[in-house]
């Protein structure tokens, strides 16, 4: 999984600018790998900001909000840098749709490991608040965290966005550091 680099922060951090600056500066075919879905008017004046901010870059944008896994072994190809925006509201995706993570967090983690394309993975941080009043936001918040452990174990980078700051982590290796 070295090929990847995990970047984590809080709403508003600067996480896809961030991460969206390293796909273009890589010099690889970049593509956007989006994973909200536009349920009200402020989500989708959200994707569309997004959008705005990366036209005429070169971006091929692909929208997939549940089956990452499979998105990612058919775009994370040689030659590709696919920017993966982002896995807090994939795996919200998943719990509202009533489905269970684990057998697809699974499939995530294996998918990662095997692409032939550098990943840059964004996710929101939201373990560093308050404890979420109801039994779906706990288990979303400790099913994040625990992904997001599993990601950074095997990540070449690891970076925390903090107002729009990126912080090193976790540089090369692949390991624990």
């Amino acid at each position: 999984m070295t090929r990847s680099t995990l970047i984590l922060g809080g709403a508003r951090s600067g996480k896809s600018s961030y991460g969206e600056s390293l796909a273009l500066a890589s010099g690889l075919a970049p593509v956007y790998l989006a994973t909200a879905r536009a349920g009200d008017g402020e989500m989708r004046a959200r994707i569309a900001r997004h959008r705005e901010r990366r036209a005429g870059q070169g971006w091929r944008l692909v929208e997939e909000p549940t089956e990452l896994a499979a998105a990612l072994r058919r775009e994370a190809t040689a030659g590709t840098v696919v920017l993966v925006d982002c896995l807090s509201m994939w795996l919200s995706n998943l719990l509202v749709a009533g489905c269970e993570p684990e057998p697809p967090a699974a499939a995530l983690l294996e998918a990662i490991d095997s692409v032939e394309g550098q990943l840059l993975l964004v996710s929101s941080e939201v373990g560093l608040g308050v404890v979420p009043a109801t039994s779906l936001g706990r288990r979303f918040r400790d099913r994040l965290g625990e992904l997001h452990q599993e990601i950074a174990r095997g990540a070449g980078t690891v970076v925390m966005m903090v107002a729009g700051l990126p912080l090193l982590v976790k540089q090369d290796g692949g390991s624990d550091a």
